[in-house]
């Protein structure tokens, strides 16, 4: 039972009824487009005069098209109904150490435009620099009517400055990109966590969390992050601190972290802790023979590929730590399914049996969730960047 928070509702109207059956039949219809409308009507459960209603105002806002009449055994030939890509486009970022990446989507997540900028400098001047490139994007596609910016950051966002004030892996204290790019670009921004961007991207793409209700998504990278998915609903937390599984100690005499902790689980899983023990492994003590070339976890992918034990061993160990950490998630939530994200997944023959078996011994009376892959070639910090801004038209409106 969901408890109504009485002091943040909303009473329930007919127009709400109709928002909430038209946002519905609109989402039906971007899942399993090309439909029809008497198959909306089958889906929703809503009578088919209601239906025929709520499509001929889609059709007139041009959120949906209609196609060729498709065959029908007997009968009048149903019009097929698909979700209007090319009405809006939607600026999604993607900020990450090293490099932040930018792209231009449609409305189905497809992407027109990449373009890229450093994550470096002063907060200011980084906030400067992606603001003008976005702005140049918006400015260079004055065909597109622009529904917002959706930005995926490494770190987490205080829900009233919505400023980044935790991202111990970048080199600011606290970060403002809402207010700055909304005054430039004259668009919505909204920000999400990089873990709850890949969880949103999870089902908002992937047709293997359709029936999925919890959920949690490990995104694997400089450090770990967990998006979080109950009952449908993402898990922010009273602070919007939820899901910081990284940072829990699993070992407090361990390597000292970013966040001032120390033995945090990325601190033993992440890529950065993979390539320190292999830099252990293949130049023990003096160091002496080390590569002036800084070896990177793509290295150690490729060394492992072509048979280097060190290399190996250095990921084994790494899939080791990633399902210690696992085991605790499934402990405390219990989710569904576990989806991984991350340069790791590439090697997910070797490091996939080591984290099932690891989660699977330290969680014996539990039932253990399905743990999978998401392929990079998805990219779902940029889909869930882009979902951030589409969610609005598609999902229920939050009434309590």
């Amino acid at each position: 039972m969901r408890k109504i928070n009485l002091a943040n509702f909303k009473s329930v109207t007919g127009e709400t009824a109709r928002e909430i059956n038209s946002r519905v039949v609109l989402d039906l219809i971007r899942i399993h487009q090309p439909v029809s409308r008497a198959d909306l009507a089958r889906r929703s459960g809503l009578q088919r005069s209601t239906v025929s209603l709520i499509v001929d105002q889609l059709l007139a806002d041009n959120w949906v098209t209609e196609g060729p009449p498709r065959k029908s055994p007997r009968g009048r030939k149903p019009t097929s109904l698909h979700l209007n890509a090319d009405r809006a486009g939607i600026i999604g970022v993607d900020l990450r150490p090293g490099t932040t990446r930018i792209v231009l989507a449609k409305l189905d997540t497809s992407f027109i435009v990449k373009a890229s900028v450093p994550t470096e400098g002063t907060a200011s001047g980084f906030t400067a620099q992606l603001t003008n490139r976005i702005c140049s994007l918006i400015a260079s596609h004055p065909e597109i009517n622009f529904e917002g910016i959706g930005v995926s950051l490494p770190g987490r966002i205080d829900g009233r400055s919505h400023k980044l004030v935790f991202a111990p892996n970048l080199p600011w204290p606290t970060l403002d990109l809402k207010h700055p790019l909304e005054q430039a670009a004259g668009l919505p921004v909204g920000l999400e966590n990089a873990a709850n961007a890949c969880a949103l991207a999870e089902i908002w793409c992937n047709r293997r969390a359709d029936s999925v209700r919890h959920l949690v998504t490990v995104t694997v990278s400089e450090g770990i992050g967990a998006g979080i998915i109950l009952d449908g609903q993402v898990v922010y937390g009273a602070t919007g601190m939820a899901g910081e599984f990284g940072h829990v100690s699993l070992d407090e005499r361990g390597p000292r972290c970013n966040c001032g902790n120390s033995g945090c689980w990325e601190m033993f899983a992440s890529n950065k802790a993979a390539v320190r023990y292999y830099e252990e492994l293949a130049f023990p003590a003096d160091a002496r023979g080390r590569s002036s070339t800084p070896i990177t976890f793509d290295h150690l992918l490729e060394f492992t590929a072509r048979g280097d034990a060190h290399a190996g061993r250095a990921l084994d160990r790494m899939a080791h730590y990633l399902g210690v950490g696992m085991a605790m998630v499934v402990s405390s939530l219990s989710p569904d399914l576990i989806t991984v994200v991350g340069s790791v997944t590439a090697a997910w023959d070797r490091v996939g049996p080591i984290i099932h078996e690891v989660v699977r011994h330290r969680c014996p009376a539990l039932a253990c969730p399905r743990i999978l892959p998401t392929d990079p070639a998805t990219e779902p910090r940029l889909r869930g960047a882009v979902a951030l801004m589409l969610q609005k038209h598609f999902y229920a409106p939050r009434l309590f």
